[in-house]
């Protein structure tokens, strides 16, 4: 299966770098502004993210309108520790009148622009904006129906896998698959905010791929870019990162969000990592080829005479590499040389005493 670039290179001109499809989500980051999502669309494009991801709910698609028992969050070790789920998804979600304006942006300004839809009715919505491509939340891999209608669009889809089992995950994927999406990527995802780099796993990422047969990447919770340029070198198509302005202006996301110079330097980095790959290669590059004259070889240690028998003062293993390899020291000592010959004179077998 092509990566989610290539597909994309082939159905919207995506530039084919082989470098991973690094995507900066938004999420709630906007803090209710408009103009402030817009900068974040700006931002982006400036720091060199592929797309822009955005999240397409209302509080009543996610939860009910309700304070007791599980609907405040009561983990102290939250960010969102007391408050409730629908107040926080209120403070979160991303207004349906901004999507067409959020898309024109990143339009204007070069990147893809895409969403993570949590309800069919916001599936409707972005096929209205002609969405390249759709996103599938952690949370929300266990929800078939939701999936089924995505892949029904014929869309790529990415689909972060967090807490799945694998049974749960092969579920997700066979719905996928079945329902008709063309080019599938799983992003390994630890579902706590912020994530430990301990808590990353990232060698599961090649057995997802291995196991489905899909492309695989990761959505990275992580504070920094080092588990993100860590995914690339295992073979992450696809990097997803939180992204704002400044965290100090807050955000539900900010405290694991980058700024756009960490944003920026992910894309360079992990640019560099995907590069750095290349393939199985022994016996040095071409760009290497000169610097063998840098390697040790046999050299005449002292001034000699035709007849005079080579010695460990008089045949030198030193560099540069110019003469016989020192791999034949061993069998040259106590050979006689065959005519006069200088200091600093690499050695060639036609020096040698043929007798």
């Amino acid at each position: 299966m092509p990566t989610l670039r290539q597909y994309l290179a082939g159905t919207h001109g995506v530039a084919d770098t082989g470098a991973p499809f690094v995507v900066a989500e938004m999420s709630g980051n906007h803090n209710q502004s408009l103009d402030r999502a817009l900068e974040i669309v700006d931002a982006a494009a400036a720091s060199g993210a592929d797309a822009l991801k955005i999240q397409s709910f209302t509080p009543d698609s996610m939860t009910l309108d309700l304070q007791e028992g599980e609907f405040t969050i009561t983990d102290p070790k939250s960010l969102w520790h007391g408050r409730r789920l629908y107040d926080l998804y209120a403070e979160a979600m991303t207004p349906e009148a901004w999507h067409g304006p959020i898309f024109e942006r990143a339009r204007e300004r070069g990147i893809l622009a895409f969403s993570t839809p949590f309800s069919e009715e916001a599936v409707e919505t972005l096929e209205r904006l002609d969405a390249p491509v759709y996103k599938i939340a952690s949370f929300e891999l266990v929800d078939l129906p939701l999936i089924r209608c995505v892949a029904e669009t014929g869309k790529p889809m990415i689909i972060s896998t967090g807490m799945a089992s694998l049974s749960e995950i092969g579920e997700a994927v066979e719905v996928a698959l079945g329902a008709g999406c063309p080019n599938l990527t799983l992003l390994k995802c630890t579902s706590s905010y912020p994530a430990s780099p301990e808590a990353s796993n990232l060698v599961t990422m090649p057995v997802i791929g291995q196991s489905f047969g899909v492309n695989y990447g990761l959505s990275d919770h992580t504070v920094g870019i080092g588990v993100a340029v860590a995914a690339t070198a295992l073979g992450a198509s696809v990097i997803e990162k939180h992204f704002t302005l400044d965290r100090a202006e807050g955000g539900v996301d900010s405290a694991f969000s980058l700024e756009p110079d960490a944003l920026r330097a992910l894309v360079e980095e992990t640019t560099r990592a995907a590069q750095a790959m290349g393939e199985v290669r022994f016996g040095g590059t071409e760009a290497e080829q000169p610097g063998r004259r840098k390697r040790r070889s046999l050299y005449i240690g002292e001034d000699m005479k035709a007849g005079d028998v080579l010695s460990p003062r008089t045949l030198r293993r030193i560099r540069p590499g110019l003469g016989l390899a020192p791999r034949h020291f061993e069998a040259l000592l106590g050979r006689k040389v065959g005519r006069d010959v200088t200091r600093g004179t690499p050695v060639t077998w036609d020096l040698l005493d043929s007798q």
